[in-house]
């Protein structure tokens, strides 16, 4: 029977000590680096690092979730929660109760956040009623009509009844009704050639979308698609 160190001559490959006290193979005669059974459970890596793969993976993990939370050291920190909403007034004026929202969202105490508001309010660093006007004329820029501007205010967290107390006093003023006109001329110029039945679906289909009332639809439909 042939012994293991001739068949390992035969194929070639020759046992090498290893400086670690293993054994290794070395190919065509160049000795290999020794690698004991250990650093086959390391990932080598640029630069030589040898570090076991799932130890840098766990110290990764822990980096991660540092990173991401949202939760403050102190929920009832005052002070942290005033800093936490002048940084969201900076990006972007907000109402009231969409800043409530993120405030409380980020993980502070509600009685610490309402105390917040009530200062910025105050010092009127938020103004829920100059936010739901400027809303509205961004609506009407859109072309939308008072139900979809109602419906995007209460997105945009505005109270229901100020949203429709704003949006009543626009369409008091005509707005709206002016909004869906000039959709309506739009569409024509849009729709310049087409069907007639087809020029009109397309118009109250936008016109459904932006939320105006189909009783004005109506009409500007008659007077504009014929």
């Amino acid at each position: 029977m042939i012994s293991a160190e001739r068949f390992l001559e035969q194929q070639g490959l020759q046992p090498v000590s290893s400086e670690a006290g293993g054994l290794a193979l070395s190919c065509g005669g160049r000795p290999q680096a020794g690698r004991t059974e250990f650093d086959y459970d390391r990932t080598p890596s640029i630069g030589g690092n040898d570090t076991p793969r799932r130890a840098r993976h766990a110290r990764h993990a822990g980096r991660v979730a540092v990173g991401v939370s949202r939760i403050p050291d102190d929920p009832n920190d005052l002070d942290a929660c005033r800093e936490a909403a002048l940084r969201l007034l900076d990006a972007a004026p907000r109402p009231s109760g969409a800043m409530r929202e993120r405030l409380i969202g980020k993980g502070y105490a509600s009685e610490v956040v309402d105390d917040v508001i009530v200062r910025l309010i105050r010092v009127r660093l938020i103004d829920d009623e100059a936010y739901a006007q400027s809303a509205v004329r961004y609506c009407t820029s859109r072309l939308m009509g008072y139900r979809g501007a109602v419906m995007e205010l209460k997105r945009k967290g505005v109270d229901r009844q100020l949203a429709q107390r704003v949006c009543d006093e626009a369409e008091s003023q005509g707005v709206f009704a002016e909004a869906a006109w000039e959709l309506g001329r739009r569409t024509a110029r849009k729709t310049a050639g087409l069907d007639v039945e087809v020029r009109k679906r397309r118009f109250w289909s936008a016109g459904g979308r932006k939320g105006h009332n189909p009783e004005v639809l109506r009409k500007i439909a008659q007077e504009l698609f014929v």
